[in-house]
């Protein structure tokens, strides 16, 4: 049934609330927002690897892992199911909802919303572009080690090499070897003076030159995301087939290993023993909510524009359910990857878990990790499938982060952009390539881990922040819950309305007065952020949210009448009647 015939036959896609209420129109326009021409993925499994292979990255390998240790252990699981239930997956479920059933991305999707917040859409799509700009050099860096890994000796399994210093210490299969603050294993030396070079870079004042190499390896990367993402979902729910399912093989494979190695239940009890006294922490509570929203990922416009391809009538609630589950169960199962091989490492160096598991984020990936590989029997085979399964966890991320910008801009100009799809992906590729090329230089890591820090960060959950409160108060929750009854069958259940009304915001609110009143000093290996560093990082933070304010001026500004009718003008959907009721929960939709 083409999407035109459905809405007649389940709905329409203006307010479709109770006839009995007072003062509400039960006759609104009909308002078709797509056609039956619109793409619409191949297989309902396209979709939900799709949105799995976007929400499971290199962030649930190395973050949860490293976040949870750190937090109380076992005891952290609490404060992270409970953000996760009553926080991420309600507003995991809300986007879904939203992109399939407006069927556009995050730009227009405003103007069947709440018109003068159209400026979320630009700044999603700005976030976007600056995750693309330093979230690929990491994809790059992995295909770099990839590359390394086809030899029968792995390179920072030695101190022999030209890279190498007077400090490099080898401790493994040796006996009687000291251990200092002063030491630094073969896999860091490889890792920060063969693959970045960053001992040539003073900072991010002098970033240094362009490495040719890690430009070849993200070219190459680029070069696979193009032809992934330019015939549209056709193609991309393709190829996430192997990237969305490869990494899965690759952690059962990993586990089993790391549990067959000496050490190894140190390092489980290190991750799972419950500190119970550290709930009492309130930067605890802040942690888990963070890492469950970064974790499934609202607000990136990637759920609206993957849940927009889908039919009318999916089961986006049971999409969210099973998504997320299988999100943060891959994170917890990651811990034990991580974990194992931690303890092995400990029990080689003949110190403390904590000691070894000091690295977080990227080093714990390129430091860490391949370190302990590095003398496992089948050190090679065990190099070639982790960075294999990184490359592809960051790849499935890529596919969705470039497809919000693509969606939402394609469908904010059909015009000028329907039949040259093609051509607009190449654009955006060239642009996020050029975008790269600071981060691959000498000091690049310093320029990813700035971009990390301040491209996303804040702005990202206070862009949230406003979706929720304007879907829930200004579309209006009743609005919004008749919309996926027009969908599904059946009005969302009175947990998910509160928690969109209420909890939700406050969720995010939390985050976002909790990172403001305790900042974070930015520092990476020995290098301390210049105070002139982090003006710059609030400014790029500052660069995409401040298109919110600004169109809101702009729709004010242009839109003809008093200032009453001008807010009610922007503050309405556009292309339906007035629909001004109270809806079951005594809330009032402000129009």
């Amino acid at each position: 049934m083409p999407h035109q015939e459905q809405v007649l036959a389940h709905g329409h896609l203006c307010t479709p609330g109770p006839p009995k209420n007072p003062g509400y129109n039960s006759n609104p326009v009909p308002v078709i927002i797509q056609t039956e021409s619109r793409e619409e993925w191949g297989k309902k499994m396209d979709f939900l690897l799709s949105v799995i292979g976007f929400a499971v990255d290199l962030g649930n390998v190395w973050r949860f892992p490293y976040i949870c240790y750190q937090n109380g252990g076992g005891a952290f699981l609490i404060p992270y199911v409970l953000m996760a239930v009553f926080g991420g997956v309600p507003l995991f479920y809300m986007e879904l909802a939203l992109g399939q059933f407006h069927r556009t991305g995050a730009i227009s999707i405003w103007k069947h919303i709440c018109p003068i917040f159209k400026g979320i859409g630009f700044a999603i799509c700005i976030i976007a572009l600056y995750v693309s700009f330093y979230y690929n050099t990491i994809i790059a860096w992995a295909l770099f080690y990839l590359y390394s890994s086809f030899s029968s000796t792995l390179p920072w399994t030695s101190c022999d090499n030209e890279w190498n210093t007077e400090n490099c210490t080898n401790y493994f299969g040796k006996d009687n070897v000291t251990w200092t603050n002063y030491s630094r294993s073969p896999a860091e030396e490889f890792y920060t003076r063969n693959v970045l070079v960053v001992h040539e870079s003073s900072g991010l004042e002098d970033v240094g030159y362009i490495r040719w190499q890690l430009t070849l390896c993200l070219f190459l990367i680029f070069t696979i995301v193009y032809f992934s993402l330019w015939k549209g979902v056709k193609t991309s729910g393709k190829v996430v087939w192997v990237t969305a399912t490869l990494p899965y093989a690759v952690l059962l494979i990993l586990m089993i290993r790391g549990a067959t190695l000496p050490g190894a239940w140190k390092g489980v009890v290190f991750y799972l023993n419950p500190k119970w006294e550290k709930l009492k922490e309130t930067s605890v509570w802040v942690d888990a909510a963070a890492q469950i929203f970064f974790s499934l990922g609202p607000g990136f416009g990637v759920l609206l524009a993957l849940s927009s391809y889908n039919p009318f009538n999916n089961n986006c609630y049971r999409d969210a359910i099973v998504t997320s589950l299988v999100n943060c169960l891959t994170s917890f199962v990651s811990g034990f990857v991580i974990f194992t091989v931690l303890g092995y490492m400990a029990e080689q160096r003949n110190v403390n878990v904590e000691d070894v598991a000091r690295d977080k984020g990227p080093s714990l990936l390129f430091i860490t990790y391949p370190e302990a590989i590095a003398n496992m029997v089948g050190s090679t085979f065990f190099s070639i499938i982790f960075f294999v399964m990184m490359i592809t966890l960051g790849l499935d991320s890529t596919f969705g982060g470039l497809e919000a910008i693509i969606t939402a801009v394609m469908d904010e100009y059909p015009d000028t952009l329907s039949h040259r799809r093609e051509l607009f992906v190449f654009g955006l590729v060239v642009v996020c390539f050029l975008g790269s090329l600071g981060t691959l230089t000498t000091g690049g890591a310093y320029v990813v881990k700035l971009l990390e820090e301040f491209g996303v960060g804040s702005s990202i959950i206070a862009i949230v922040f406003l979706e929720a409160t304007a879907v829930s108060w200004f579309y209006g929750i009743n609005r919004f819950s008749n919309d996926i009854k027009s969908m599904l069958g059946y009005t969302p259940g009175l947990f998910w309305r509160v928690c969109w009304v209420a909890i939700s915001p406050a969720f995010l609110a939390y985050i976002i007065i909790s990172s403001l009143l305790n900042p974070q000093t930015l520092s990476l290996f020995d290098y301390e952020f210049p105070d002139w560093s982090i003006t710059v990082g609030y400014i790029i933070g500052a660069s995409s949210f401040i298109w919110i304010p600004v169109y809101m001026v702009y729709k004010l500004v242009w839109t003809p009448g008093s200032l009453k009718q001008r807010l009610a003008v922007c503050l309405r959907p556009e292309r339906t009647l007035p629909d001004i009721h109270t809806d079951s929960m005594g809330l009032s939709p402000i129009l």
